[in-house]
């Protein structure tokens, strides 16, 4: 198992409902495929963020970080299935060292 971390942007539309389905999904995404969260901090001092430039129509983000442990082959799926989520903005997900 390979330690990881994962930075989304979410949706800034999405009110406290939202954020917490979308903190419950990663963190059922990661159970599912048998890793096991560390840390999921989707509070400030990141939060709601200007972005630099406009990515899917939105000038805003909400910022939101996870480390979690997880097979390499896990990785992929859920890469895959962030790709396919309408709350997810912009993600990046390193291995780290």
């Amino acid at each position: 198992m390979r330690e990881y971390e994962l930075m989304l942007i979410l949706d800034p539309t999405l009110d406290e409902e939202g954020l917490q389905g979308a903190s419950t999904r990663i963190q059922t995404l990661v159970g599912d495929r048998g890793g096991e969260m560390i840390a999921l901090e989707a509070s400030p001092p990141w939060g709601r963020r200007r972005l630099a430039y406009p990515i899917k129509r939105f000038r805003d983000g909400i910022y939101t970080i996870a480390r979690f442990n997880m097979a390499p082959s896990g990785a992929d799926e859920l890469e895959r299935n962030l790709k396919l989520s309408d709350q997810v903005v912009r993600y990046l997900l390193v291995v780290k060292n």
